[in-house]
């Protein structure tokens, strides 16, 4: 009896100190990150069949098993990943809404500036201080412009940086996953005994790459995981790892995109592949955010360009001179796909800033002429042939010819901002002044009186329009009309207030005319203290020129702020939102797997009596044992 006595002692010995190894490892990685709590499950041995019933032959450890809850693992999971996505758009878009919204730095003082000092040339147009103002004023602008584009570059070029950075640390993992795979397969002899430790180690690693990309785990029956990542790209199959690459886009050079290896080729990822974690907010940003951000303010400064140089063009300097160009920007980007077959050279000019939208767009040479894609919306609209307009951009064949499936990606507004500059340089070479002027004849004697006209748009002007023209009333209800490219037409109905064009002018006469009553229009030689034309320059600052003339400068920019801000703000409550989902389903995760101090110095003492209580059993069958050998 006392070796049965033994047995059960040293089987309780056994188990007490197999308790206190897991209490131990748990102690010592409570702060492990990943760590799962462990214990063991122990069962009684087969009992032994006597005359006298059946006895007990102590314990038995089966295994070693880690608190898991797959349910709870993947709420923490998703919940992680979605606060990674949000998290990292929040940067990214808080330093959009940093530069747009500063009052300072932002757009809005210097287009202010700007329209003031023009104002100030209107009320005193032969000041030269008052003119070298409005140059400064408008180099101020330009330079702003050309801040404002360099930081989004920036932005953009930092994207692509952490794009690439977020794909090594992917492969990385995805490595580290897949020599984990490899180590459990070999190590895991049955399913009842599984390597907890090099579990924890697995699905920390798989935690990092969910942060990362928004990956799922798939468990296989032989206690390998598959990894998809994306819309179901296998990223590790069991000991096998597929990898991803930074790649340049097809379409931009300057753009990194993200690929998939498959036998030596890389296929291109669209931005929409990706939906959580890190690097599916850098995509997300990218194609929605800042690619919109950069073209509204190049639509902006395209607009002003356009329509300001259009009205300067329609006055005269100090020098009696017409008005040139007042800024300069270079003409929309056209980036032809490095895989085209055909030679032809495609060009773009925008013929129309009212009907100037903020998208990007991509033509396509089809078998039957031309697709065009307005990427904003994926509207397509197929031509025959080229030149053709869509949404106030003209796009032509330059030179060459396309060969079928060439692809070029059109950007109207991209480089707008970075390129606009001054062109004027010389304060007496503000146009400030209309060409024309009209005169009243002294010998009149109706109560006629004649507006100091304006020019009309588009520039440029007739060629006649500083030619001299009179009109002379016939009858109180007609005149006659004399004058180079007039086509000197007689008997022309008169009609107070309405317009009178001629030559690229418009003038108005109002009140009651008399037969013989005489008015000109003549050339605005020496019009030093004319300031009308910049009045006008001035009134493009609260005229709806943009968005299919439904918002100003300003609105336009403004409009693109509140966007930006309203973003920002979404992605910070989602941010707030998804980390209190975070916590809340961390606690849950800790409630089941997390170490609990207390109760593990609680198990130390639950084992070490244990393991007393079986020391003495031992000692207590040594002593029987010694009786039986002293009996004489």
């Amino acid at each position: 009896m006392s070796t049965g006595i033994y047995g059960l002692g040293l089987t309780g010995l056994a188990a007490a100190q197999a308790g206190l190894t897991v209490t131990g490892h748990n102690i010592t990685n409570a702060s492990t990150p990943g760590y799962h709590r462990q214990a063991i499950q122990q069962s009684a041995l087969p009992p032994l069949a006597t005359g006298a019933g059946f006895f007990g032959q102590g314990v038995q450890i089966d295994t070693v098993v880690r608190s898991y809850s797959q349910y709870l693992e993947s709420q923490l999971a998703q919940s992680q990943a979605q606060a990674s996505y949000y998290t990292t758009y929040n940067a990214q878009m808080k330093q959009i809404d940093n530069v747009v919204a500063d009052t300072n730095a932002g757009l809005s003082p210097a287009l202010q500036a700007f329209f003031s000092s023009a104002h100030t040339v209107a009320t005193n147009p032969s000041d030269v201080a008052a003119r070298q103002s409005m140059v400064s004023a408008g180099a101020t602008l330009t330079a702003r412009f050309n801040a404002l584009a360099a930081r989004f570059d920036q932005l953009q070029s930092s994207v692509n940086s952490q794009i690439s950075s977020t794909v090594t640390s992917i492969n990385s993992l995805a490595q580290q996953v897949g020599a984990l795979n490899g180590r459990i397969l070999a190590v895991q002899q049955t399913p009842t005994q599984p390597p907890n430790d090099l579990l924890d180690a697995r699905d920390a690693l798989v935690a990092q790459l969910n942060q990362l990309a928004g990956t799922t785990a798939i468990a296989q029956s032989d206690g390998t995981i598959n990894v998809v990542i994306g819309n179901g790209q296998n990223l590790v199959v069991g000991a096998n790892v597929m990898t991803l690459a930074a790649a340049q886009s097809r379409d931009d050079p300057q753009r990194t995109e993200v690929g998939y290896n498959i036998g030596g080729n890389t296929i291109l990822l669209g931005p929409t592949t990706f939906q959580g974690g890190s690097l599916g907010a850098l995509l997300t940003f990218r194609a929605t955010d800042l690619d919109a951000a950069q073209n509204a303010l190049g639509q902006v400064a395209a607009g002003l360009t356009q329509t300001f140089n259009d009205q300067h063009q329609l006055g005269r300097d100090l020098n009696g001179a017409a008005g040139g160009n007042f800024f300069t920007l270079l003409s929309p980007l056209v980036l032809g796909r490095a895989t085209n077959a055909g030679t032809a050279v495609i060009t773009a000019a925008i013929t129309s800033v009212s009907a100037l939208t903020t998208s990007d767009y991509r033509l396509t040479k089809t078998v039957a002429g031309y697709d065009v894609t307005r990427l904003s919306d994926n509207t397509t609209s197929s031509y025959a042939t080229l030149p053709q307009t869509i949404d106030g951009v003209t796009m032509t064949l330059a030179s060459g010819a396309a060969s079928t499936g060439d692809t070029f990606l059109i950007e109207p507004t991209r480089t707008a901002a970075r390129s606009m500059a001054m062109n004027l340089t010389d304060p007496a070479a503000i146009a400030a002044a209309a060409p024309i002027r009209t005169i009243v004849a002294g010998v009149n004697t109706g109560n006629g009186t004649i507006s100091a006209g304006t020019v009309n748009t588009p520039p440029p002007p007739n060629t006649n329009l500083l030619q001299p023209v009179t009109i002379t009333f016939t009858a109180a209800g007609t005149f006659d009309v004399a004058g180079a490219g007039t086509g000197n037409p007689s008997g022309v109905a008169y009609t107070a207030g309405g317009n009178i064009t001629y030559n690229g002018w418009s003038v108005q006469i109002s009140g009651a005319p008399a037969a013989g009553d005489v008015f000109t229009i003549t050339p605005n030689n020496g019009g030093v203290a004319d300031g009308r034309n910049a009045l006008l320059l001035t009134a493009l600052q609260t005229q709806n020129k943009l968005a299919g003339g439904t918002a100003t400068y300003q609105g336009a920019y403004s409009q693109m702020v509140s966007q930006v801000g309203s973003k920002t703000q979404q992605t910070d409550v989602m941010a707030q939102t998804q980390s209190t989902l975070v916590q809340q389903s961390t606690l849950a995760q800790q409630g089941l797997s997390g170490v609990n101090l207390d109760e593990e110095a609680a198990n130390l003492l639950r084992y070490q009596q244990a393991y007393q209580a079986a020391g003495k059993m031992i000692q207590i069958a040594q002593t029987l044992f010694q009786t039986v050998l002293e009996l004489r």
